[in-house]
C-alpha cells in the first residue's frame, strides 16, 4: 500500500442559512500519502502529530508516516482542517481496508471524520463533492441545475472557528429558526431546478452570519461589494473570513475585479470529484 496517495478538495460551509448542514466542495485540493522512502512530490512535507491529517490518519488506524502539500489556505473559512481530516481519515482506513472502502464504507469514513471535525457541513462536501447536505451521520449530494463559477474573496486574516461559534447566541428566536428552515429548503430547491433567481432571497441568514461580520467588517464589505453586481448571491464562507460569490462562469472575472482590494480573489469551480486516489 505504499503508493497510496489521495486528493480532497476545499470547501465553503452554510451557503448561508444552512448552518452545520450544506456544503459545497471547490476546486482548491489538498494532497496526502503515505511516506515509503521515495522522492516527495514537490512542495509536499512529512508531518507531524500537530498536523490534523496525521492526527486523523492514526484515528482512522492508520501507520507510519505520511506527506501532505495543500494549496488551501488555513483559517480562512475554506475547510483546510475538514479536508485534512478526511484524507487523513481516508487514507489511514484505505491502508487497512483497501481503496475501495472510499465507495463502500463512506458512510464510517464520514463518521470518523465528523467525530474529528465537530460538524458534518464540510467534511461531507470534501468527501463526496459537489453540494451535499448531511445530517444524522448521512449525506446526500443534491442534483445541480447549473454549474456556476465560484469566487472566493480571502483576505489576510483568520478567523478561530471555535471562538466564532462561541459568538453565535445559544437561544434561537422561533422566527429566525423558521426563516433559516424555510430558505435553507428554498436554496436546495433553487440548485435542483437551477433556478439561480431566487439564490440572493435563498441565501439570507438570522442565525450567524450577522455576529460574525460584526468581528469581520472587511468581510461584511466584500459581501455588500459582491451583492452590488450582478452576482447570483454571496455569504459568508464556514466561519470566515472568507466570503463566497457564486455567479455565471462568462461573468466571474469582471465580478472579482469589483471586489474590496482588501483580499485577494480566487475564481473556482465546484468539484464534483471529492476525495479520490491518485
Amino acid at each position: 500500500m505504499s503508493s497510496l496517495r489521495v486528493r480532497v478538495p476545499a470547501s465553503s460551509a452554510n451557503l448561508g442559512p444552512g448552518f452545520d448542514a450544506l456544503g459545497m466542495a471547490l476546486t482548491l485540493h489538498l494532497e496526502m500519502g503515505l511516506a515509503d522512502g521515495s522522492e516527495l512530490p514537490e512542495f509536499a512535507k512529512v508531518i507531524d502529530q500537530s498536523h490534523p491529517s496525521l492526527a486523523a490518519f492514526h484515528h482512522a488506524g492508520g501507520t507510519g508516516d505520511v506527506w501532505v502539500r495543500s494549496v488551501i489556505p488555513m483559517g480562512r473559512g475554506l475547510g483546510f482542517s475538514g479536508a485534512a481530516r478526511v484524507a487523513g481519515v481516508v487514507l489511514g482506513h484505505a491502508q487497512r481496508h483497501g481503496k475501495d472502502s472510499l465507495i463502500a464504507d463512506r458512510k464510517e469514513l464520514l463518521r470518523l471524520s465528523t467525530e474529528l471535525e465537530g460538524h458534518p457541513d464540510n467534511v461531507a462536501a470534501s468527501l463526496v463533492g459537489g453540494v451535499t447536505a448531511s445530517s444524522g451521520g448521512e449525506v446526500v449530494k443534491l442534483p445541480l441545475g447549473f454549474d456556476p463559477a465560484f469566487i472566493a474573496w480571502v483576505p489576510d486574516t483568520q478567523t478561530s472557528t471555535e471562538k466564532s461559534r462561541t459568538a453565535i447566541a445559544t437561544t434561537i428566536p422561533l422566527r429566525d429558526v423558521v426563516f433559516n428552515i424555510g430558505h435553507t429548503a428554498l436554496l436546495m430547491a433553487a440548485f435542483a431546478a437551477g433556478d439561480v433567481s431566487v439564490l440572493r432571497e435563498a441565501t439570507k441568514d438570522l442565525m450567524h452570519q450577522d455576529v460574525r461580520f460584526a468581528a469581520s467588517p472587511n468581510s461584511h464589505e466584500a459581501y455588500t461589494a459582491a451583492l452590488a453586481t450582478d452576482a447570483w448571491c454571496s455569504w459568508l464562507s464556514g466561519s470566515g473570513p472568507t466570503v463566497g460569490v457564486l455567479c455565471a462562469k462568462a461573468d466571474a472575472q469582471r465580478i472579482a475585479a469589483q471586489l474590496p482590494s482588501t483580499g485577494i480573489t480566487h475564481v473556482l469551480n465546484i468539484d464534483h470529484e471529492g476525495a479520490v486516489f491518485l
